[in-house]
């Protein structure tokens, strides 16, 4: 394997927000519009995803495994919506879990992180 690039690397909360390791690219803890409506959040969060696929020179049909974890897991068929709408039939393998977050938004804040595995060739 060639080398491992890390990228967005947060030394306070000690983790990489983008890992390049040969042909995989991992993201995690992609977010946005937190504080907003669920099916905002799922957008922000895959908004959040592209932006870093981007960097990279990918996109949201490079994504080949996602992890969602939501606050609610009755609000699956909103995210299903999205990906509908986002990923156009191009889906990723997909586990989605319900979780509490500890975030600094609170209760009314965080709904949704996703994490993603992206596939470069």
């Amino acid at each position: 394997m060639s080398s491992i690039n890390r990228y967005n690397v947060n030394e306070e909360y000690a983790y990489s927000g983008i890992v390049e390791a040969g042909d995989f690219v991992f993201l995690s803890f992609c977010v946005g519009n937190v504080g907003a409506s669920i099916e905002n959040q799922i957008n922000g969060a895959l908004d959040d995803m592209e932006n870093r696929l981007a960097k990279l020179n990918l996109t949201l049909q490079s994504v080949v495994k996602v992890d969602v974890l939501l606050k609610d897991a009755w609000n699956i068929p909103v995210m299903e919506k999205v990906f509908k709408e986002r990923f156009k039939g191009t889906y990723p393998a997909r586990k989605t879990i319900q979780t509490e977050f500890a975030h600094i938004g609170g209760p009314d804040g965080l709904h949704v992180q996703i994490d993603a595995i992206a596939y470069k060739k």
